[in-house]
């Protein structure tokens, strides 16, 4: 019978061992080069006051930044972000490797001031010459 509550026990013991190690975080090991997979904006052209996506994924990345900031920004494979530019503005995205190597890719979003309508179109020769009548005899 001891033998029995023994072997429980160890067993017991193992399972403890086995899940403690489990749970211990580990830094994960990555093979490769930093590498930026996708990054470009939702439109080609904003009009002042209007929102776009920037896209952006990476690879092997331990952190990601971008110039000028913006929020929300942590390594990924596929991700977008609104912002809205006030002026025609140049992002580049670093990603930096854990082997300490740095990605670089820029772009340019173009903003463009909305433009005012025409005034409304006047047909001037009918305003001036009013409605002639054709002779009467």
């Amino acid at each position: 019978m001891l033998s029995f509550v023994t072997k429980i026990s160890a067993a017991v013991a193992l399972l403890g061992a086995l899940w403690a190690l489990n749970s211990v975080q580990k830094t994960p090991i990555r093979n490769g080069q930093v590498r930026i997979l996708r990054f470009y904006a939702s439109v080609g052209l904003v009009l002042t006051g209007e929102s776009a996506e920037l896209c952006y994924g990476v690879e092997n990345a331990r952190s990601v930044r971008m110039s000028p900031p913006v929020a929300g920004l942590y390594p990924s494979s596929r991700r977008c972000l609104q912002v809205v530019p006030e002026h025609t503005t140049h992002y580049t995205i670093l990603a930096e490797g854990y082997d300490g190597k740095v990605a670089m890719q820029s772009l340019t979003l173009p903003v463009q001031t909305t433009p005012e309508a025409p005034p409304p179109a006047v047909n001037y020769a009918m305003a001036v010459f009013p409605r002639v009548r054709p002779f009467s005899r």
